[in-house]
């Protein structure tokens, strides 16, 4: 009876050393090398230094502010080289801060304009975006180059028509007045646009044909494709309402009713002598956004990307 034997395996094989050539494959190409998919030596060393260069002018004046909030009053804010890390770190400052002047209730005020702002200029983006961008109707270049009109003037052209508006309205001097202006954006119509513009006609038609409602199209086909372009859009609409100065100082003359960056104005008018203090209130400022944009930074770049490689690989099933 016959036995099978296994196969020879060769000893010289080192499939670890292999792998580990593979991963210590270098990043940068030779001279002489005719791969120029990779910076040379040179290059790469010029990248990363530029790289760091940017990082210092961008992070530093953060790090500074940031440091100067936590230092007492008998630290040197101004030494060179600054030192970031405080020799003895207090509280106090923010303390300060908030009982001088209600900063929280401040930013309660901005994070109420701001969520807002983001909804309605989700809600009513994508379905504008969706109108210009899907749609067929007579007239839908004529909205189109009106909205690209709005974008050639600066916002403040259109301050003294908003302000009239809105004391006609009998909203001046509340925050509804510091929120309806900017409830809606030309430009993220315009994004929103240009997302559903690459969804083929073709999907939708069939959508239509199929028995698919107006509503239907959009959650089942269009959301799925233009959500990454939304999260771009809420994004920009939370930084710009927060950061938001010169409309709210318009509307509100009720100290009570200040969003923050009205009330960090009167933080720099209060504690000149004092650069710990505005620092202080300027972290309280600050810090909501880069705590958003550290949670959505993954939709945000997703987004981004998606706007380019968009793209429908099968038509959407549809609820009936």
């Amino acid at each position: 009876m016959s036995t099978l034997t296994p196969p020879r395996v060769d000893d010289d094989r080192r499939p670890d050393d292999q792998t580990a050539a593979t991963t210590r494959e270098r990043i940068f190409r030779r001279r002489g090398s005719g791969d120029f998919s990779k910076p040379t030596l040179g290059g790469l060393i010029g990248r990363y230094a530029l790289l760091l260069f940017v990082l210092v002018i961008v992070i530093g004046p953060f790090l500074w502010q940031l440091s100067t909030s936590f230092k007492g009053p008998q630290e040197n804010i101004y030494s060179f080289p600054p030192n970031l890390i405080p020799r003895e770190p207090t509280l106090q400052n923010y303390a300060t801060v908030a009982e001088i002047v209600p900063v929280y209730l401040y930013a309660w005020h901005s994070l109420l304009v701001s969520v807002g702002t983001v909804l309605s200029n989700v809600i009513l983006a994508t379905f504008a975006g969706y109108a210009l961008g899907c749609m067929r109707f007579r007239g839908k270049w004529i909205v189109m180059a009106i909205l690209l009109s709005t974008l050639l003037f600066p916002g403040e052209v259109t301050v003294t028509s908003n302000f009239l508006t809105i004391r006609a309205l009998g909203l001046a001097d509340t925050l509804w007045g510091v929120f309806l202006p900017g409830a809606i954006s030309a430009m993220n119509v315009l994004l929103v646009a240009t997302a559903c513009r690459m969804i083929p006609q073709d999907v939708l038609d069939a959508a239509t044909v199929d028995g698919a409602t107006t509503w239907q199209r959009i959650r089942h086909i269009v959301w799925p494709n233009i959500r990454g372009m939304v999260s771009v859009v809420a994004v920009f609409a939370f930084i710009g309402a927060w950061d938001d100065y010169l409309w709210p100082l318009i509307v509100l003359s009720d100290p009570s009713k200040y969003t923050l960056t009205v009330g960090m104005a009167y933080l720099n008018s209060s504690f000149s002598v004092d650069p710990r203090l505005i620092a202080a209130g300027t972290m309280i400022a600050l810090v909501p956004i880069v705590i958003m944009f550290s949670f959505t930074q993954r939709f945000f770049f997703k987004g981004v990307q998606e706007l380019s490689l968009i793209h429908i690989s099968e038509p959407t099933r549809l609820r009936r």
